[in-house]
Formats: C-alpha cells, sequence, structure tokens
C-alpha cells in the first residue's frame, strides 16, 4: 500500500505527517522520506493510538496484530517528542555542580548584561563598567611587549622574515622556534611535553634564576597557562574514597582554581588560614593545626602554596618558605609552588624566592626527598599575555614510573597551544645586552613593573583612608584584598536574600557605580570577616576613578545601612 493511498483513509492532517515522513518505531523516534520507505515498511503503518484522529481500535487494511508496533505519530508545529533527555541536571556529573569559580561568578555576568544595557541606551548612574575583577593585564590596556610580539609575528607568517622592519634578534628568536616546529610552521603539533628547544630554554632559564642550581629539561613540562599544570598535578594526586579520599592543603584566601579543580576531582579541600594581621603570611602552627583536623576524615597528600599571594598580594619571607618545605618533609605532603607573579615584586625588603632554590639551599636531606612542582606562565609578571596561555612546571624528585604516567596524561590532550609554547620561550630567552632589541625591551619591561609597583602603592593609601575599610600593603602581584566592616543591618539584610554580605555589597556597588569587583567569600575567609579583591591594572587615571567611587559607595553604603 502506497504512502499517498494511506493519506487518502486518514484525515487531511494525518497525510500531512505521512508527506513529511515522521514516524515513532517500538516507542522510539526516527525520521525519514516518506519517498524512501520502502513498500514492506508503508504497509505496515497505522496511525497512532495517541493522537486525536485514530482510536485504539482502529486499524488498517491487512495489518497484522504483530506489526501494530509500528505507529505513525501526529505532530503539530507546538509538539514535541515525549523522550527524556539522557543528561539533566540530575543525571550529569554531580562533582561539576560543585564547582564554583568566583572570578567569572555572578557579579561578572551582571556586569556584562549591565555592559549591554549601557550600549542600548539604558540610563544608568555611570556611563561604563570598570571591571577590576581579573588579572587580565592586556584588556585594562596594558601594552605587549613589542620584541613578544614581532617574534610571534614573525613565527606566524615566516615571509616577514624577508622584511626589513623586524630587528635581527627577533628574526634569529624566530628561526630558532620554526625550526624546531614540524614543517617549520607553528600550525604542526609538538611533542606532547612541549617542544624540544623551549623546555631547555625553561631550563636555562631556572639555572639562571635559581642562581645555578641544575635543572633537567626532562623535567620540564610546557603547558596550557599554569593553571592546565595545576590540574593534572592534582589529577595525579587524587585517589581513594571515604577516609582515604586525598586530600589537599590550599591557603585561604585561596585563588578558586583550586577550590574548583578539587571539587571536580571529588578531593578534600583541606583549608589553612593566611595571618590577615601578620600581612597574609603563612604561620606553622595553623598549617599544623589544619593537617591534624583534616587527618581524621582524609588523607591529606599535598599542599598549595601562592608565592606571590593571589587574592592577598603578599610575599612570602625567605624563612616561611623554609618553614614550610620543612613541613612538608615532616608531614610527608607533595609540594606545589604557584609562582606565576615571581616577577611582580614592589614593597620595599620583599623578594621572591624560588621554592626550588630554597629547598636546594637546605641541603640533600630535603633536596634529594621532598616531591615539588612549581608552575609559570606567561599571563602574569610583565607580560600579561594571558590569552597566549603558555605556560611550564618542573617536578622534582618525582617518582619514575609516576612521571611515565604524567607524561602519558599530558599526551592525550596532544601538546599545549604552540603559540603559547613560542611565547614562554621569548620570556625565558628575552633580548641579552648587546641586541638590536635589548634596549626597548628593558624599557618597557621597566616602565610595566613601576607602574605595577606605583598603582601597588596608590591603592593601598586610598583605601586605608576609607572609614571601615583596611587594606595591607600590595607587596607584589596584582590584586589587594582589603578588609571592610559592613553594618548589622547590611548583613542581615543579605542573608535574607540568601547571599553572602560581601556579595550583597559588591552587586550594589556594581549596580550604583559601574565597579565590578569580586567578594571574598568567593575566595574565602575567616568567619565573621568581609573582603573584595580589586585588581591594580587599570590605567593610573582610571584607578583613581575606580577608588575614588568605592570610597564615595563605602561611605553611602555603611550611612545607608547603620
Amino acid at each position: 500500500m502506497s504512502a499517498s493511498r494511506i493519506g487518502q483513509m486518514l484525515p487531511s492532517r494525518s497525510s500531512r505527517v505521512i508527506s513529511r515522513g515522521i514516524y515513532r518505531f517500538f516507542g522510539s523516534e526516527a525520521q525519514y522520506p516518506a519517498g524512501h520507505l520502502t513498500s514492506g515498511v508503508r504497509s505496515m503503518m497505522i496511525p497512532s493510538p495517541l493522537s486525536p484522529f485514530s482510536s485504539q481500535s482502529r486499524t488498517l487494511s491487512g495489518v497484522s496484530e504483530p506489526q501494530r508496533g509500528l505507529v505513525q505519530e501526529k505532530m503539530t508545529d507546538n509538539e514535541v517528542f515525549s523522550r527524556k533527555k539522557v543528561l539533566t541536571i540530575d543525571t550529569m556529573n554531580p562533582t561539576v555542580k560543585k564547582v564554583e569559580y568566583a572570578v567569572r561568578g555572578p557579579i561578572v555576568q551582571r556586569a556584562v548584561q549591565i555592559e549591554k544595557e549601557l550600549r542600548e541606551g539604558v540610563k544608568k548612574p555611570f556611563t561604563e563598567v570598570i571591571k577590576a575583577n581579573i588579572g587580565d593585564a592586556h584588556a585594562m590596556g596594558q601594552q605587549p611587549i613589542t620584541f613578544f610580539r614581532q617574534v610571534l609575528a614573525l613565527c606566524s607568517y615566516p615571509e616577514l622574515l624577508n622584511d626589513n622592519i623586524f630587528p635581527e634578534d627577533a628574526k634569529n628568536r624566530a628561526r630558532h622556534i620554526l625550526q624546531a616546529c614540524g614543517g617549520s610552521s607553528m600550525g604542526a603539533y609538538s611533542a606532547s611535553q612541549g617542544i624540544d628547544c623551549v623546555r631547555q630554554d625553561v631550563a636555562r632559564y631556572i639555572e639562571r634564576r635559581d642562581g645555578g642550581v641544575p635543572c633537567d629539561p626532562d623535567n620540564v613540562y610546557l603547558t596550557t597557562g599554569a593553571s592546565d599544570g595545576i590540574v593534572t598535578m592534582l589529577k595525579l594526586l587524587v585517589c581513594g574514597e571515604g577516609a582515604s579520599r586525598t586530600g589537599v592543603m590550599i591557603s585561604i584566601p585561596q585563588y578558586p582554581l583550586y577550590s574548583a579543580a578539587l571539587a571536580e576531582l571529588g578531593a578534600v579541600q583541606v583549608n589553612y588560614y593566611l595571618n590577615e594581621e601578620k600581612c597574609w603570611s603563612m604561620d606553622l602552627s595553623e598549617l599544623e593545626r589544619s593537617l591534624a583536623e583534616a587527618r581524621k576524615h582524609c588523607n591529606p597528600k599535598a599542599i598549595c602554596i601562592i608565592n606571590p599571594g593571589n587574592p592577598t598580594g603578599q610575599v612570602q619571607s625567605r624563612q616561611c618558605i623554609e618553614d614550610v618545605i620543612r613541613f612538608a618533609a615532616k608531614e610527608r605532603l607533595f609540594l606545589m609552588a604557584d609562582e606565576v607573579y615571581q616577577d611582580n615584586v614592589y614593597a620595599e625588603g620583599c623578594q621572591f624566592h624560588s621554592f626550588k632554590k630554597v629547598l636546594f639551599e637546605l641541603g640533600p636531606q630535603y633536596s634529594n626527598t621532598v616531591e615539588l612542582a612549581s608552575f609559570h606562565s606567561t599571563s602574569k609578571c610583565y607580560m600579561g599575555e594571558c590569552g597566549f596561555r603558555g605556560g611550564y612546571m618542573e617536578v622534582i624528585n618525582m617518582d619514575p614510573e609516576v612521571k611515565a604516567q604524567l607524561t602519558k596524561l599530558v599526551s592525550v590532550r596532544l601538546c599545549p597551544p604552540v603559540p603559547g609554547q613560542a611565547l614562554m620561550d621569548l620570556v625565558v630567552n628575552s633580548p641579552q645586552p648587546g641586541e638590536p632589541s635589548y634596549t626597548t625591551f628593558m624599557k618597557e619591561r621597566t616602565a610595566t613593573l613601576s607602574l605595577l609597583a606605583e598603582k601597588a602603592k596608590l591603592t593601598e593609601e586610598i583605601l586605608n583612608t576609607v572609614p571601615g575599610i583596611t587594606c595591607n600593603p600590595v607587596q607584589g602581584a596584582m590584586y589587594s584584598f582589603p578588609n571592610i566592616s559592613l553594618p548589622k543591618k547590611a548583613i542581615k539584610e543579605a542573608k535574607a536574600l540568601g547571599q553572602a554580605p560581601d556579595m550583597f555589597y559588591c552587586m550594589k556597588m556594581l549596580e550604583e557605580t559601574g565597579i565590578c569587583l569580586v567578594p571574598g567569600s568567593g575566595f574565602g575567609q575567616k568567619d565573621g570577616t568581609y573582603h573584595f579583591r580589586m585588581t591594580i591594572l587599570p590605567p593610573t587615571d582610571k584607578l583613581k576613578i575606580l577608588l575614588a567611587k568605592v570610597k564615595e559607595f563605602h561611605q553611602k553604603f555603611t550611612q545607608q545601612y547603620s
């Protein structure tokens, strides 16, 4: 029986359904062009008992009982199949639902909406949104280093190597990188661990930085930003169930990457609190307290340190680093040192000390035993090249069998972005004295870091003039993390709305001033204290406007809720 003949036997709407060729077979949906149906299939089509133009008893002549499992279902423009989705909020990976990342959370999402509203002509008490929520230097107006962009341009379009406008040292660096790329192209995959010559350059850089402490290029892994390396190491560390589940010690306040990664991996977050009264320093007794508490319900295996600090802007002393290394050795903890801000040190008397350098200076009893992974990135310091996603990690004293597993694990994602690897090479192999680009490079590098130091001091000074705001010195990194006093009435209203009090505060500030900050609750803080994180990256004139608005808002907010 033909489809057209069946159409004549049924009401007009069912004919249209058949002409569309949409049928239900044995309870499952499938879609076939009616003209492609075989005669056997056509002969088995019957109206669905669920359709309004058919009844349970209605059949087509020549269709047997067993064949009634193959039914045709009427569809309208407003109807959909009743089949449930495979992936729902109830069936998805439960650990993903626990992931939170405050740096791009609700405040930032609302800021994006407000920007759209401003473009559409919606009237606000401000004309622009100033985003001080994230350490994205170039988005805040910082200019890229000329030499870096010249070499990347040459690597991206090698025909430019014939152009006289580029200095010879830039051309030589580009040739050095391209010769190590498959087909002399940055478009080719690299080795999973990273381009060999780049890893060698990273190793030489680490040796210079650490005063001659040896570095084996085979211990260097190029990564997609530092974040990729950190998450990869956490994947290796996390295992066990119940009381044997891996615990990882992280500083509070912390960078939300750590809490988010631990939540996704189902690991146990073990908090240790930095000492705000002592400029966010680490306290050995607090580490011991935290570890003892954690061992009651999990198996702590690692400790993470961010130095210089994010979000707190402190630079840890050498003594503090020694204490942490000895603590890790005594308690058999894997050390993870996040050192992406190592060039961002501003305060007098402060100095960056790499964990690896201090580890080796403590002698063989530590340097031969303590397991360490340290991380660096092209996204921070004077470079600010966040979008290239360049980075590296170095592993020390890793078990050879585990290292083989690490190499296997990174091979799954094939390789880090090759342009990011190229940029990392330029960071660790920058222009040297006597080379054509050296003077310009040093001028740009020094100017960028000097300006950041000025803005760090400016931020601290202005915030400390505001009654109810206390800001520790911004010794390094790119952020201030001031303590804010909130009236009881505001705290009560925030809780009634189901919001953290500093989230309530920051959202109010955004709506009234256009200033986008991140509440301290997104980074963790001691109970009963409230903070916000703001970057020092905006241009100086805009930073002054931002700080003036923060001051005015805080005074108004305090008065309103007092």
